[in-house]
């Protein structure tokens, strides 16, 4: 009986997500278009905006009974200017993050600035584009010297169940390049739910579990003093680094399918 409930409830969430993020576009961010013209200042409240239903969001699919969860560390996303780096087990797990970083940025999928569903948060919040070429790295650097908070999952993409964990050097080489040192936050879920390659209705005997964990700063310049300034070096080091972190805390499918 709880699984049939949950089927139905998982349509209405994501249903609703869906509305959601169309009415953004069509309303909201029109009327914050108007009213806010600087976009110094207009920016940071379509942030707000995304923070604050992005929590409503994870709040809606805990009453729905579709998930539990419990923070630790939260405290220290509180501050600002922060390179964020995640590993990556289920569909929400960026929700998740917005919902407890004020003034986030993401690099993103480029098709999500043309979707629907997504293009108006993501042209109103100007959150990064990944097909900006070589410009990426530094409009990264960018975007936390200027006290923002920028959320991205290594891995690129979500983990599949039973596969080792895989990660791009492109965070490492924004950490090392930028002298940027790294806020790691740890998902855990169970059981397992929302992975890549299920499909939404196959849901799950229990609601998911989510732990998240934010850890202590990773400092990065030991990997760069240990690799006499050379920063792709020094980028490589920092992966294998970040792949053992994250493995080790289960923080991954990976380690849970083991």
């Amino acid at each position: 009986m709880h699984r049939l409930w949950r089927l139905p409830a998982t349509f209405v969430a994501f249903a609703s997500f869906g509305i959601g993020g169309v009415l953004l576009w069509l309303v909201v961010f029109p009327a914050l278009n108007l009213l806010v013209r600087e976009p110094g200042k207009r920016v940071p409240r379509a942030r707000a905006a995304i923070h604050w239903l992005f929590k409503a969001f994870i709040t809606w699919m805990r009453l729905l009974s579709l998930i539990s969860y419990e923070i630790h560390g939260a405290e220290r996303l509180q501050r600002q200017g922060l390179l964020i780096l995640a590993n990556h087990p289920t569909l929400i797990d960026v929700v998740f993050l917005i919902s407890l970083v004020r003034n986030a940025d993401c690099v993103v999928k480029s098709t999500l600035a043309e979707h629907p569903c997504t293009r108006g948060p993501v042209r109103a919040t100007g959150y990064i584009c990944n097909n900006s070429g070589s410009e990426l790295l530094q409009a990264c650097i960018d975007s936390v010297a200027a006290a923002g908070n920028l959320i991205i999952f290594p891995e690129g993409t979500r983990t599949r169940p039973g596969q080792p964990l895989k990660m791009q050097r492109g965070a490492a080489q924004i950490a090392t390049r930028g002298l940027l040192d790294i806020t790691p936050v740890t998902f855990n879920v169970e059981p397992l739910g929302l992975f890549k390659g299920q499909p939404w209705w196959q849901v799950a005997d229990r609601p998911l579990h989510f732990t998240v964990t934010v850890g202590e700063d990773i400092a990065v310049a030991p990997f760069l003093q240990a690799s006499q300034g050379e920063s792709a070096l020094a980028a490589r080091r920092l992966t294998d680094y970040l792949i053992d972190y994250f493995t080790k805390s289960k923080g991954s499918y990976a380690s849970a399918g083991n």
